[in-house]
């Protein structure tokens, strides 16, 4: 079994990089965010990071198999009947929660812990998802508007074609 590493560490935030979050393979979300990974232990299956929603950004309402403990370091989160700032707080665990709205955008503090960061959501569900909070900058209210019609757009898009057979010689269709 693996030791955890438990050494004092003092960073600063600059040390990190950003990185697209769905490259990190530690949070399926929408195209878009990005982190920062301040501690990863899979030991202990605790990961600290920075989570940075850009403008108009809907999170769907989602699980996952772990808690996740949120404080809000920059902008606006609007969640639950709530518009959070920085220093405000949420809990959540394996229960449907969400959606998350950032029409100003937001960066925020998680701490995950348990069984997995993967976010596990219905995409039509989030696809038809109408964006309640108002965005506060003219760049937020063009985002949400953005990310409405990309919304609406990705939900009149047909699937793509699938083989449907063999041609003569044995091999699928292509189209």
């Amino acid at each position: 079994m693996r030791q955890a590493d438990h050494r004092f560490r003092a960073i600063r935030d600059r040390q990190i990089k950003w990185k697209e979050g769905a490259a990190t393979k530690l949070l399926t979300l929408p195209r878009g965010v990005k982190v920062k990974i301040f501690s990863h232990d899979p030991v202990t299956k605790r990961i600290d990071m920075k989570v940075k929603f850009p403008k108009g950004y809907v999170e769907p309402a989602h699980t996952h198999k772990s808690w996740h403990s949120i404080l809000v370091t920059k902008g606006r989160m609007c969640v639950a009947g709530k518009d959070l700032r920085p220093g405000d707080y949420v809990f959540g665990w394996d229960t449907l929660h969400g959606p998350y709205e950032y029409p100003d955008g937001c960066e925020v503090f998680v701490v995950f812990m348990g069984g997995g960061t993967q976010h596990a959501w219905k995409e039509g569900v989030h696809l038809r998802h109408r964006t309640k909070w108002r965005a506060r900058t003219v760049a937020g209210k063009h985002a949400v508007a953005r990310g409405e019609a990309a919304r609406a757009r990705a939900l009149t898009k047909k699937p793509a074609a699938r083989p449907s057979g063999a041609r003569r010689g044995g091999t699928a269709k292509r189209r």
